[in-house]
């Protein structure tokens, strides 16, 4: 009897631990959120945005995702259960793209419209193709999120001022840190 001792105890503590982890979880994904954790400086990032619940028990009908204003493209994912559309606005100076042509304008949001609303218990995901600036590494970009249900709205826009800690926040911006690129090796 004295050797499955070990056994029972190890199981006792793996549970906890289990235990401990779906805890975990089910507060880290509460919110609209973005499933990368980095992203690198001057390259082309897929950004993957989770809406793990509705608003409350009623199902969602509409996700609006702001683009930082630093970023000038986004090419948006279809999702066969979501039509989308890019919202421009006009640059207050045009700036010089990355093959020499003048850019005038940008996306400022893109916005996934349910073709049936998603119901609550159910989960989908957004993903964004989104060049991320070269100055922006050390940084970490917000994406505010509005997600519209059949019955009221979740503003996924809070962003945590200098110094405070995101988790106080209510309704936290979905956000993604930037980190350097890393160089590619020499041919050699």
């Amino acid at each position: 009897m004295h050797s499955f001792r070990p056994i029972r105890l190890g199981a006792t503590a793996l549970t906890a631990g289990g235990l401990i982890v779906l805890a975990t979880a089910g507060t880290a994904s509460a919110h609209v959120g973005i499933s990368e954790d980095e992203v690198a400086a001057g390259a082309t990032a897929l950004i993957t945005f989770v809406v793990p619940h509705g608003c409350d028990g009623s199902p969602t009908t509409e996700v609006r995702i702001q683009i930082p204003a630093d970023i000038t493209a986004v090419t948006p994912t279809i999702n066969p259960n979501w039509d989308v559309t890019k919202t421009m606005e006009t640059l207050d100076t045009p700036i010089e793209g990355s093959h020499g042509e003048q850019i005038t304008e940008r996306v400022s949001e893109v916005v996934y419209t349910a073709k049936e609303p998603l119901l609550e218990g159910y989960r989908d995901v957004f993903v964004l193709s989104v060049p991320i600036p070269d100055e922006s590494a050390g940084s970490t970009l917000a994406f505010p999120t509005i997600q519209t249900c059949e019955d009221g709205e979740s503003a996924w826009i809070e962003v945590a001022a200098e110094g405070q800690d995101p988790e106080e926040l209510e309704l936290p911006a979905p956000t993604v840190d930037v980190v350097e690129a890393i160089p590619e090796p020499a041919d050699g």
